[in-house]
């Protein structure tokens, strides 16, 4: 299971996590980890990017992967052990919310894996998730919502 401290499933992100505030990632829980569970990944994504800003609709804000199994917690604005990989934007750390024009919904992803991912520090979100195909004993997800005060 994956709970934030700052919003609940489906629920707003603070203005503090996003580029209109500190832009810095919010507290996360993690419980219920199977003790098979060889590693952890974690996705941010937002799926709906504009087609014209992105062909794909989606940006990839946060990927982590090879995070240690028996983590239970991230603490606000705080990169999780593990191996960084590469957004969107390029970045290799947390990159919030900032929708162009409405708001948009954050997908943040935990992956229990059945093993360390074989993959270099930079890895893309498809390089990850190729790696995890199979290796998936299970998957949480927690929803943000943010739109920009214009």
């Amino acid at each position: 299971m994956l709970t934030s401290d700052a919003f609940e499933n489906n629920g707003k992100i603070p203005a503090r996590h996003t580029c209109d505030g500190k832009n810095i990632s919010p507290t996360f829980r993690i419980s219920g980890v199977s003790s098979h569970t060889r590693s952890l990944a974690l996705i941010m994504d937002d799926p709906d990017v504009p087609k014209q800003v992105r062909a794909d609709g989606i940006w990839n804000h946060w990927v982590r992967f090879n995070i240690p199994s028996d983590t239970t917690a991230i603490a606000e604005g705080k990169e999780p052990d593990g191996n960084a990989g590469i957004g969107t934007a390029g970045n290799s750390t947390y990159h919030g919310p900032c929708p162009p024009d409405r708001e948009h919904r954050y997908f943040f992803k935990l992956y229990a894996l059945d093993a360390i991912l074989n993959l270099p520090v930079g890895a893309t979100k498809v390089d990850v998730e190729r790696a995890m195909s199979g290796h998936i004993l299970a998957q949480a997800e927690l929803i943000g919502r943010y739109e920009r005060k214009r």
